[in-house]
């Protein structure tokens, strides 16, 4: 049997394999009850009956003014009955009483199996059900004659077989009808029961389906109302406070990120100018012809190298904040193999004590996007293979085509990436190793989640897989079709 899933198929199920329950008990009950009545009828007719029947056949008798039997005396015996006399254990006579005669017929062909049947019955006047292979069914008694005999007088079972076997096909067919029709109704009536059950999982779905994680999100209408003093009211009273809450946690969560949001941009924005200028008047004071003491030199140099870094670390911040925003990039054609080549030749000078690996396909692979940003995230993904593996480490750059998706990976075999950082790799300020970070060389944990950013607004995916001796970014993008790069 298929298992059921539904709440409605269940209780449609239940009701209806406890009302079989009850008709099979209350059709079992009457059958039992018929037969057992019939059976006691049956029992007291052979009892009124007695021994006149087979006693008439002990003796050869011929008609007489009297009775007028041939052989046996028929007199007020029913169809059907019938009368055996044996003795010892063998039978010397039957007969049977056949409708329309008055005489009863002695042509009865006692197979071996019936003579021993009938020897083997007990002689203490109680009914009992035998079954002869000549004659069927039959209620006998067996009881002593005066010729120190046997006799043995029996009433057919047929007519109370076939009352009970017409009221199992009776109660057959009514209960059979019952469990129909109340099925039908009983899913009918669950089903109108259950409607506003019904509505709350319909509610509760559309929620699930809509995008929770970031934005502005519109709940959808409550679950309509009902009785609250039932079960299925009370769950839909509670699931539309959960919504409230639900909907009051997103509407301020999507107040603050957009108040943070606007904080970063504008702080990026303003923190440009003074930036440039601090980095400005370090390099002029550097580039002053009167001689400078070696640690003034030293320390106007630091100035002007963090006052670089810091306007790189603005320029990410404002960055994201567009991407948050949804400002929307360039949708250019952009040849994503002359980008990655670019790319490596700058890594490569970057970090000479690495071996860098290209493989590219014999064809150029283009997609639709903004070149200088797509610049940036194969540019981030090489700095981050350069800076967080050791001098020595093999740096791999692939890129193919697999259908109609662009796939760029950076792959290494350095350390690997710590695995309680993996999970949050892609998200802001995320360091694999703090001490490197707040160092000179460091980063401040934004270049993965410019990788990550940058490949969201082009429709592509970024994923990353890693063990120690093995780990690759891998980029999908979206392909520019062969025949569009012409254009």
């Amino acid at each position: 049997m298929p298992r059921l899933h539904t709440l409605r198929a269940r209780l449609t199920a239940g009701l209806v394999v406890l009302l079989a329950i009850s008709c099979a008990a209350v059709g079992v009950a009457a059958v039992l009850e018929l037969d057992g009545f019939l059976t006691g009828r049956l029992d007291q007719q052979l009892h009124d009956a007695g021994s006149m029947f087979p006693a008439s056949l002990e003796h050869d008798r011929r008609p007489s003014d009297h009775d007028g039997d041939e052989y046996g005396d028929t007199r007020r015996q029913p169809t059907g009955t019938f009368g055996a006399r044996l003795v010892g254990s063998t039978v010397t006579n039957a007969a049977v009483v056949r409708s329309g005669s008055a005489a009863a017929d002695l042509n009865v062909a006692l197979t071996a199996g019936d003579k021993k049947t009938l020897a083997a019955l007990p002689v203490d006047d109680s009914p009992r059900s035998v079954h002869l292979a000549s004659l069927g069914g039959y209620r006998v008694i067996a009881c002593d004659g005066q010729d120190g005999d046997v006799l043995i007088t029996g009433l057919p079972l047929e007519p109370v077989e076939a009352a009970v076997h017409r009221l199992e096909l009776v109660a057959g067919c009514v209960f059979g009808a019952a469990l129909a029709v109340t099925g039908v109704a009983g899913a009918l009536w669950v089903r109108w029961s259950l409607r506003p059950l019904s509505r709350v999982a319909a509610t509760a779905t559309r929620v699930s389906e809509l995008p929770l994680a970031s934005g502005e999100v519109a709940l959808p209408p409550r679950a309509p109302e009902s009785d609250p003093r039932s079960e299925v009211g009370r769950v839909a009273a509670a699931f539309d406070r959960m919504l409230r809450h639900v909907e009051d946690a997103l509407t301020k969560r999507h107040a603050s990120e957009e108040r943070l949001r606007s904080f970063a941009a504008d702080a990026s924005h303003e923190l440009r100018t003074p930036v440039a200028s601090v980095r400005g008047h370090a390099e002029l004071a550097l580039l002053h012809p009167e001689p400078v003491p070696p640690k003034v030199t030293h320390a106007l140099e630091r100035i002007a190298a963090e006052s670089a870094r810091m306007g790189e670390m603005v320029d990410d911040l404002l960055l994201l904040a567009r991407l948050d925003a949804g400002r929307p990039l360039e949708r250019l054609p952009v040849d994503l193999t002359r980008l990655v080549l670019d790319s490596v030749a700058d890594a490569r000078a970057a970090g000479p004590g690495h071996r860098w690996t290209l493989e590219l396909p014999e064809e150029p692979v283009t997609v639709t996007g903004d070149a200088h940003r797509l610049a940036q995230v194969a540019a981030n993904l090489l700095a981050n293979a350069r800076l967080h593996t050791p001098v020595g480490t093999k740096v791999t750059v692939s890129l193919r085509t697999a259908g109609t998706t662009a796939v760029l990976t950076v792959a290494d075999d350095g350390p690997g990436v710590p695995e309680d950082v993996r999970p949050g790799v892609f998200e802001r300020f995320t360091r694999a190793d703090r001490r490197r970070a707040e160092g000179p060389g460091g980063g401040a944990g934004l270049g993965l989640s410019i990788v990550a950013a940058v490949v969201d607004a082009h429709a592509g995916s970024v994923g990353l897989e890693s063990r120690p001796g093995s780990t690759a970014f891998t980029v999908s993008l979206p392909a520019t079709p062969a025949d569009a790069d012409g254009a």
